[in-house]
């Protein structure tokens, strides 16, 4: 008699833990099931692992938009030194330079003579 009592509990006993129900999810019930428990430093990596993941996307996201913003900067740097470089080519032309020089009323003037290396 012992025998069938042990089995017919058995048998309950299988009937609950197979039967898992929407109250048992949102009632936290079916964390104490035996699964859960023996898996309980598993799930938890797999929690760290989780946070780990959604960390560095974010860190990836934040450092894409920084890298985009100095490409930007880097682009608008080399516009405005390209920019300089040229006023500073028209301004350095010798016509220019002449020009300066003559509404300054200088006794500067352009030499006759070509250059000559000293040695």
């Amino acid at each position: 008699m012992n025998e069938t009592a042990n089995k017919q509990e058995e048998v309950k006993g299988e009937k609950v833990k197979r039967r898992t129900s929407l109250k048992n999810i949102i009632g936290g019930d079916i964390l104490a099931t035996d699964f859960f428990r023996r898996q309980t430093k598993l799930l938890v990596l797999i929690m760290v692992l989780i946070l780990f993941y959604i960390h560095n996307r974010y860190a990836c996201q934040q450092q894409m938009i920084e890298i985009d913003k100095l490409k930007k900067e880097l682009i608008d740097i080399k516009y405005d030194a390209l920019t300089r470089s040229s006023e500073l080519m028209e301004r350095s032309r010798q016509s220019r330079i002449e020009e300066y020089i003559a509404t300054k009323e200088s006794d500067l003037q352009t030499s006759t003579n070509p250059p000559y290396l000293i040695k």
